[in-house]
């Protein structure tokens, strides 16, 4: 097979495997396809990820027609970053459990939830692959459609309304994105991306860009739940199955934040959205103010699952702020943060889903003595909340300090100073379930093992590990970081 269809084999691959899985139908084979699918979808990115670094861009034409005319797949440096951790958390997530039963997936079900996560997977790629601006909204919306679905696949009545809830927002924000999709259009008369990026400057000073600016601005902030429009999170994190929960917060919004990046940096540029409409003056106390709101609403929950949405919203705080500060530090911060903050927050959300199999909850209250009767899984949620808070040597502190960085090449002191100190908040909500775990005695007073079955720490301890790792070995997330940064402020 030649390697020149890889880009679109990415997409093609889980998007035909996924009626497969109803068709299939039996829990175990559906279970094993659906991994291998994950895993050939890997294999495939990390190839692309070096036929780039190698050659530099990929440009692969749809039935062979020549863009604008023809829909066309772009790999570039910041698409290739993305296709790789998609899959890779896809990879680990999926081979999760001893079993169906530790899916938290109702029985008979299992086929629709291996369908829909592959769906969701394809909806992802495909975002991160395509050149052409509809097809974002297209693969937006496939992505967006199977979420609903895997939200909605949890046990309990809250996980329809949380559904429901996310369903509301993410049709407003995907409304929002086709507006102004649609706008560019009528002013340009193109949707290939590279070609928008040549036109626009032409008409930039016109209301109509102004207001597709506006739109794709508001829509994107909605799918990547920018600060004050997270109110879907909490709970499409909280009530989702949890391997469902790790894998939308390692995976979703780091795609939402790539869509944000690249609508303002490939087609307005950097010189428009910082020197006209000074984007920059909204982003930024935006940006601070989900780092300390997430951060104060993380310290006052009693659901780790809840504890750990809550820290999302503060975690995207510094991934937008790193668009804010018209840097390529800091938007290379940003980038770096998305891939740390994907491994960390996919590995502790593992690690409260194989507590949740374990004692049948996720309450903080409920994991009284459990570091000591669980001590490989809560070991694993130590590390991981370790990197949350930013402690050197994990790739937590990697990324913030490349905002930190940032701001003192800017003069701006006290930002860093805030960033340090959001920083330390994360200490409370981390301490909590670390207190709880490992220094109160267990209700019963037994402190025999419970340890999870190594089918279910052995991933959560994949994704934590792989914060020490890049924690360490800087040069491989740091490097394909600045290179993309450098590839968006160039308006690439």
């Amino acid at each position: 097979m030649s390697l020149d269809h890889l880009p679109v084999l990415q997409v093609i691959i889980p998007l035909l495997a996924a009626p497969l899985c109803v068709l299939l139908r039996n829990e175990k084979a559906v279970r094993w396809f659906a991994i291998g699918v994950a895993w050939a979808s890997f294999g495939i990115a990390v190839t692309l990820l070096s036929q780039v670094q190698d050659g530099g861009t990929i440009h692969y034409w749809l039935g062979g027609w020549a863009p604008p005319l023809g829909i066309e797949l772009c790999i570039d440096a910041v698409s290739a970053f993305l296709l790789v951790i998609v899959t890779a958390i896809a990879s680990v997530v999926l081979p999760f459990g001893p079993g169906s039963a530790a899916l938290a997936i109702p029985h008979g079900r299992h086929h629709l939830f291996y369908a829909a996560m592959l769906l969701c997977l394809t909806g992802l790629l495909g975002i991160s692959a395509t050149g052409d601006a509809f097809n974002v909204f297209v693969f937006l919306e496939v992505t967006s459609l199977s979420s609903y679905t895997l939200i909605a696949l949890g046990k309990g009545r809250r996980a329809l309304t949380a559904s429901f809830s996310y369903l509301i927002m993410g049709t407003i924000g995907g409304t929002f994105i086709l507006i102004g999709i649609g706008l560019l259009y009528q002013m340009t008369g193109t949707l290939n991306m590279a070609d928008l990026a040549e036109r626009i400057p032409a008409v930039i000073e016109t209301r109509t860009i102004l207001v597709a600016f506006g739109f794709l601005t508001v829509g994107s902030m909605i799918k990547l739940a920018v600060f004050p429009l997270h109110q879907w999170l909490p709970n499409a994190y909280t009530y989702a199955p949890g391997v469902v929960s790790a894998f939308l917060a390692a995976t979703a919004t780091k795609v939402s934040y790539y869509v944000l990046a690249r609508a303002l940096f490939t087609f307005f540029g950097a010189s428009f959205i910082f020197g006209v409409v000074h984007l920059d003056w909204i982003l930024l106390p935006l940006s601070l103010a989900a780092m300390f709101g997430g951060s104060l609403a993380a310290i006052y929950q009693t659901n780790a699952k809840r504890l750990l949405a809550y820290s999302s919203i503060a975690q995207i705080g510094y991934m937008t702020l790193g668009l804010a500060m018209n840097s390529e530090t800091a938007l290379a911060g940003g980038l770096v943060h998305l891939f740390n903050h994907a491994l960390t927050k996919g590995g502790l959300f593992l690690v409260i889903a194989c507590v949740t199999w374990r004692v049948g909850s996720s309450a903080i209250d409920d994991m009284a003595g459990l570091g000591r009767r669980m001590p490989v899984t809560f070991l694993a949620f130590t590390v991981g909340g370790l990197s949350l808070i930013g402690v050197p040597g994990t790739a937590g502190f990697v990324s913030k300090w490349y905002l930190v960085t940032a701001a003192l090449e800017k003069g701006w002191w006290w930002l860093a100073v805030l960033i340090l100190l959001s920083s330390l908040l994360a200490v409370g909500y981390v301490w909590r379930i670390i207190e709880v775990a490992w220094f109160r005695p267990p209700p019963d007073g037994d402190a025999g093992r419970i340890e999870a079955p190594p089918s279910m720490w052995v991933p959560a301890w994949i994704l934590i590990g792989g914060t020490i790792l890049f924690g360490l070995w800087t040069e491989v997330t740091g490097g394909t970081a600045e290179t993309a940064a450098k590839i968006l402020m160039g308006g690439g």
